[in-house]
């Protein structure tokens, strides 16, 4: 059996289907995927969606979970640090909650993939476009183009370094997986994207993409959230999907 231990933010919750029918493509019915995602989640502060409010990573529940079930092979996913640069947080602290993560993952695996930032993708940017998407996505944002960029080169260095102060891969995302969207993957590349991040390539009918499934793993609640400022409590037993592999949300 293997786990997978999957932590980002929209691209993860996005593309969360791909990992899933990978997953289980590659290791069998029987394969555990535990997961803190959620739009704009950030790993270490509480994040707001619309009107949805979820818990940092670092807060999550799964990390209890992770403590209470036995060893198991596992890989983590480590991904969509980015926001927390547009939410205003210094580099250092965004550094310091990443490589908080790693502490607490390197206990439970040394199978740790990390992903840097786009990049080649934000330096396509112009102002207009840049002040656009800011206004839709971060509204609260006052950064200029230049500060994100200058802060997102930081970042992504410091990434890499610790990626080998802790013994994760460190994995460049490719340009082409993005388009007019400079942050988030393109949908006709979602399953090659999370294939390479995952480090796996599905075979077989189990890796097809499935819709009805997509939208139950889109819809299905995480362990605690605030809707409308009312918290919110789903304990997580684990859901087995029809197809093979069980999913816990956090």
């Amino acid at each position: 059996m293997v786990r997978i231990v999957a932590l980002g933010a929209s691209n993860l919750t996005r593309g969360f289907q791909t990992i899933v029918s990978t997953a289980r493509s590659v290791w069998g019915p029987e394969v555990e995927i535990l997961a803190a995602l959620g739009h704009g989640r950030s790993y270490g502060a509480p994040s707001q969606f619309l009107v949805r409010t979820l818990p940092s990573i670092l807060k999550a529940g799964l990390w209890a979970e992770l403590e209470r079930r036995p060893p198991m092979t596992t890989r983590a996913l480590v991904t969509d640090v980015g926001n927390d640069i547009l939410y205003g947080f210094s580099v250092e602290r965004t550094l310091g909650w990443v490589e908080e993560v790693l502490r607490r993952l390197t206990r439970v695996t040394e199978d740790i993939v990390l992903t840097g930032l786009p990049l080649a993708s934000v330096y396509q940017l112009s102002r207009i476009k840049f002040l656009a998407f800011r206004s839709l996505l971060v509204p609260s944002c006052r950064l200029t183009l230049m500060e994100v960029i200058e802060r997102a080169e930081r970042v992504n260095e410091g990434l890499i370094g610790l990626s080998h102060r802790y013994g994760a891969k460190f994995l460049h995302l490719h340009p082409d997986w993005y388009g007019f969207d400079p942050m988030h993957v393109k949908p006709s590349c979602w399953r090659r994207a999370w294939q390479e991040i995952l480090g796996e390539r599905s075979s077989g009918s189990r890796g097809v993409r499935s819709m009805v499934e997509s939208a139950r793993l889109y819809l299905m609640r995480p362990e605690r959230r605030s809707v409308f400022g009312i918290e919110q409590v789903m304990p997580q037993a684990g859901v087995a999907l029809r197809s093979g592999g069980q999913v816990w949300l956090y």
